[in-house]
């Protein structure tokens, strides 16, 4: 399918809503209306959630057809927004937006080629699953940083541990860019112009494989590469990784216990920052969320908001 991800979703809409279905009808298989959405306002609610989903896939995987949507990407968008904690009501709200996506694909694709292609985004249900047993929904509003970010990080005692949180929360990067570094990812010192400082230049490749440059304090740059010229690769287990954190964090009774929040804390320092360098609310928020490997400047405000 060809155009901007809202006139995709359009389609995909347009495929499934029929204003003034009943609900026997919608209710029988057997009847043309069977699974469709009769109300304005779920679909305009699924659709918002499918518009999400698109850009997504077009920031993080370059993925621009919806037809070719896999689970595989269900699985990473899911789990991307897992990361900020969501309300359960929300992650309730995505559960069935994804999965009329999936009954929308198919008619569209049926009306279109006249066999409807298979998807199977069943995947969801599993994952959503997982992020309750885990408590990564909550109820409502919760702040997602930490009150004290170097308290935990100091009060961490494998020495790994410490780096990699030091590196997320100086340097804004997921999980998955500190948990494996090798020597060619570090590429010295710069001088940084928003801070006005010397940093610690690593490049990194995270979610969708986005590959870029973090900047992070000297202090901790230095631990890295010592630690990588002793070992050979820093590596850490993410597993005994957020174990340690979710355990400094019930002993400093900190509310909030996952890797993700040293990047909530990055995002809200880091405003600062840019504002205190001259730059504008606006040119801040675009300029970490480059720095956070994403395009949209919006998205640097779900750190600040949420």
């Amino acid at each position: 399918m060809r155009g901007s991800v809202y006139y995709q979703t359009a389609q995909l809409a347009k495929a499934v809503f029929v204003a003034g279905a009943k609900k026997e009808e919608r209710m029988d298989p057997s009847h043309p209306y069977y699974n469709c959405v009769a109300s304005y306002r779920t679909m305009e609610t699924y659709r918002n959630v499918w518009n999400n989903f698109g850009n997504y896939l077009r920031e993080h995987w370059g993925l621009k057809d919806m037809e070719r949507i896999e689970a595989m990407h269900v699985e990473a968008y899911l789990a991307y927004k897992i990361e900020y904690y969501p309300t359960k009501l929300y992650a309730a709200k995505l559960n069935s937006a994804i999965g009329k996506l999936e009954f929308a694909l198919w008619r569209y694709t049926c009306d279109k080629h006249g066999i409807g292609q298979h998807y199977d985004f069943s995947c969801r249900h599993k994952l959503l699953a997982w992020a309750r047993k885990s408590n990564n929904l909550v109820d409502g509003y919760r702040d997602r940083k930490f009150t004290d970010p170097w308290a935990v990080v100091n009060a961490l005692q494998n020495e790994a541990h410490k780096i990699a949180a030091a590196i997320q929360l100086t340097g804004g990067a997921r999980s998955e860019g500190v948990t494996r570094i090798i020597k060619d990812q570090l590429l010295g010192f710069k001088y940084d112009p928003v801070s006005g400082t010397e940093k610690g230049v690593i490049v990194t490749r995270e979610k969708g494989g986005r590959v870029g440059n973090i900047l992070i304090d000297v202090a901790t740059y230095d631990k890295l590469q010592k630690y990588i010229e002793k070992e050979g690769v820093f590596r850490v287990s993410y597993r005994r990784y957020l174990k340690e954190i979710r355990r400094v964090a019930v002993y400093l009774k900190e509310k909030v216990s996952g890797s993700h929040c040293f990047r909530w804390n990055f995002a809200s320092n880091r405003v600062i920052e840019y504002q205190l360098a001259g730059y504008s609310y606006d040119q801040a928020l675009q300029g970490v969320s480059l720095e956070m490997k994403h395009w949209r400047r919006d998205i640097t405000e779900h750190y600040l908001s949420h």
